[in-house]
């Protein structure tokens, strides 16, 4: 017992960059408490003596703002920082390692006696708020979003966000110290409509391509590129969103200049180092350009630039607001 307690008090300092001193941990965090409460209505519960093991449960949660039924099972190394109003249902299972944040329910879907709660596998971590329904599995390294709400298993190492929630990252490498990062969780819906988009630039360029045909019209060639030109062009590229903030490439301020380079219309942007979708946000602007200059030859070129598009973000929606 003394050596589940020295694991529990070590998973705090190393799960909650707040804590400093072991006098702290002690006698200030209601996680602890809650599941060193636990374990003893736990107890209580197993050797059937059901009101005894509720009435320890009832206490813990008037103590510490936390409700576990005793018949939950929790494995080793179990954290729940802040902890207010997380509730755990009677058959629900919990691995090792899981970290929990305050507000979470694991709940039932059932009135039978039955399996009605989820079984959360290890590593996991929880966010602030998440729901968790029914009798599902939470896959080993799993990470559920702040606020989402989960009615499906989740595959292992997968990341949940949404109502109801679904899977908007892939696997990938547990790094310790930044098992979620609710800040930059990724956004599933802000990826279908990007990908819509990709669909509706290629048929506008097809039904462009057809109009053209059918009328038989020629591109009009300039020596320059006229102010009006220009306009639609910009105009047209507002449609180009960065999937990463939401904010189109205009606005955002990736597009540098529009010019005539002699072989056609040159496009110069810049793009965030390393950036993922960079191939994707080429081909979208030089889909647009082409659908307001015809046929013009259309280049994009990258500009060697040192470019932060989180931070241009941050910054335009400041202006919006003020």
């Amino acid at each position: 017992m003394l050596s589940r307690i020295r694991e529990d008090i070590r998973t705090v300092f190393a799960e909650d960059p707040a804590a400093r001193t072991m006098w702290e941990v002690l006698t200030c965090y209601p996680g602890l408490h809650a599941i060193w409460l636990h374990r003893a209505a736990h107890f209580l519960w197993r050797r059937r003596l059901f009101f005894f093991g509720r009435l320890l449960s009832h206490f813990g949660r008037w103590l510490t703002g936390i409700e576990i039924h005793p018949g939950a099972q929790i494995g080793r190394r179990f954290f729940v920082d802040h902890g207010m109003g997380v509730v755990i249902g009677e058959t629900a299972e919990i691995g090792d390692d899981v970290l929990m944040y305050q507000g979470v329910v694991l709940g039932g879907t059932s009135l039978e006696k039955t399996k009605r709660h989820p079984t959360i596998g290890n590593k996991v971590v929880v966010g602030t708020g998440a729901t968790i329904l029914g009798p599902i599995t939470v896959g080993d390294g799993a990470k559920i979003g702040a606020g989402s709400v989960v009615i499906r298993p989740v595959p292992p190492g997968a990341t949940i966000v949404g109502v109801p929630g679904r899977v908007a990252g892939a696997a990938r490498e547990q790094k310790p110290g930044a098992d979620l990062e609710h800040g930059k969780l990724p956004d599933p819906v802000l990826r279908t409509l990007s990908e819509a988009l990709d669909r509706q630039s290629l048929l506008e360029e097809r039904v462009r391509q057809l109009e053209e045909t059918l009328l038989q019209t020629k591109p009009v060639t300039e020596s320059r590129l006229s102010p009006a030109c220009e306009a639609a062009i910009r105009q047209a590229l507002k449609e180009v969103l960065d999937p990463e903030v939401g904010i189109n490439v205009v606005d955002l301020g990736l597009i540098r200049e529009i010019v005539l380079n002699g072989r056609g219309v040159e496009v110069r942007m810049v793009l965030c180092p390393g950036c993922p979708l960079a191939a994707h946000l080429i081909e979208q602007v030089r889909r647009k350009v082409s659908s307001v200059v015809g046929d013009e030859p259309v280049e994009v070129v990258l500009l060697d630039e040192a470019w932060d598009c989180t931070e241009a973000a941050s910054r335009l929606a400041a202006g919006v607001r003020a």
